[in-house]
């Protein structure tokens, strides 16, 4: 099981999206926990400025950015559309 830790950042931008959004956020979370390579979950390598990190789908737009800081241990950078993290 994957430790989740999230920046203040990702809170802010959690709590600003709908319902809905939270409610698939959640579940996809837990998905993510479990099984982080999950073939619903599309979790890839970024590239570019955010190299270092990596995201996973919520819906078929929204995404979670995170990176790890341990072998089991995640945090959760940010949460938003595409247009919305890769500006």
């Amino acid at each position: 099981m994957i430790d989740i830790l999230t920046t203040k950042g990702f809170d802010k931008s959690f709590k600003k999206k709908d319902k809905f959004i939270q409610k698939k956020a959640l579940e996809r979370i837990k998905l993510f926990r479990e099984d982080p390579f999950n073939v619903l979950l599309n979790n890839h390598a970024l590239m570019g400025e955010h190299k270092d990190k990596r995201s996973f789908n919520v819906t078929g737009d929204c995404r979670i950015m995170f990176y790890y800081v341990k072998e089991n241990a995640v945090v959760f950078s940010d949460i938003g559309t595409h247009p919305e993290l890769y500006k």
